[in-house]
């Protein structure tokens, strides 16, 4: 009886003390939609007619594909809509982050070390504040430090692309005490190197942003890989975020992570100050391809 209840004992251990599988190497397939209100959507068709495609590039509305390629220290996702294609290549060994644009016809893109970036918050930070210090008619209150986030797991499962998945809400609470709250379903079988979510594009891209404005805040803290998210975002918008396909046994080749050469690459220093300068100025500064 004795050995009986050590046994169990053993076991009962070993599956609390049990780790996600990390992962190394891995290709997601990810789809994200951005919804808009309805009412907005009726007014920018009244308003824009041919030209609501442009408004979608910017606001980011509408159904995305990404595939995103992990290999050690390297991650890249390509993201494929309506409007055009972009493409984040990460390398966490030199902490360098390329992006690629594919929009009009146009093949260009800026490279910028995460020093770059922090830096870039840091001035556009200070731009924000500056112009609400001067506009009269409103009052902006900014929170110094990144809002605090817990995570709630529930016992509530689902299947995700073959995975069992469980339910985790993401509270975070900003500057008086206002509380946000996120969906996002996980596997607690993996970990992938480097990739703490779905993959999609859009976390690269928020990444850049301030922490405390990304709405995809606190997945880093989930112990496992997510596989869908849901969550609101600015101007009333839904955002979800779904892996349809997760491969962990598929070798990843060396060249996924070159740099293509028909693009017209620039530090982000110099992207910046071409974009200050207005967007007349093309030649000599972007090829046109």
């Amino acid at each position: 009886m004795k050995q009986i209840f050590f046994f169990a004992a053993l076991i009962s251990g070993t599956t609390a003390i049990a780790q996600p599988k990390l992962v190394n190497q891995a290709i997601i397939n990810t789809t994200t939609n951005i919804i808009a209100p309805e009412e907005e959507d009726v007014a920018n068709v009244q308003s824009q007619g041919q030209g609501g495609g442009m408004a979608r590039m910017f606001s980011g509305d509408g159904e995305t594909k990404t595939v995103t390629h992990v290999k050690n220290d390297l991650v890249k996702s390509v993201s494929k809509s309506e409007t055009g294609r972009t493409t984040i290549i990460r390398d966490n060994q030199k902490k360098l982050t390329t992006t690629l644009f594919e929009i009009m016809g146009t093949r260009n893109g800026f490279y910028a070390t995460d020093e770059e970036m922090a830096s870039g918050r840091k001035s556009m930070d200070s731009m924000m504040r500056a112009g609400a210090a001067n506009d009269t008619s409103r009052k902006v209150v900014r929170p110094a430090e990144p809002p605090k986030i817990n995570i709630s797991v529930t016992d509530e499962t689902k299947k995700i692309a073959g995975y069992t998945c469980k339910k985790a809400y993401i509270i975070t609470t900003r500057i008086l005490g206002i509380k946000d709250t996120s969906v996002a379903w996980f596997t607690p079988d993996v970990k992938i190197n480097n990739v703490s979510s779905t993959g999609g594009g859009m976390t690269s891209i928020m990444s850049m942003g301030s922490p405390t404005s990304n709405p995809m805040a606190g997945l880093e803290q989930i112990d496992g890989f997510v596989m869908r998210f849901e969550t609101k975002m600015r101007r009333n918008r839904i955002m979800n975020v779904e892996v349809t396909k997760l491969e962990i046994e598929k070798d990843v080749a060396d060249k996924e992570f070159n740099i293509p050469k028909d693009f017209d690459v620039k530090p982000m220093s110099e992207m910046r100050n071409m974009m200050r300068g207005g967007m007349p100025v093309r030649e000599g500064t972007i090829r046109m391809n």
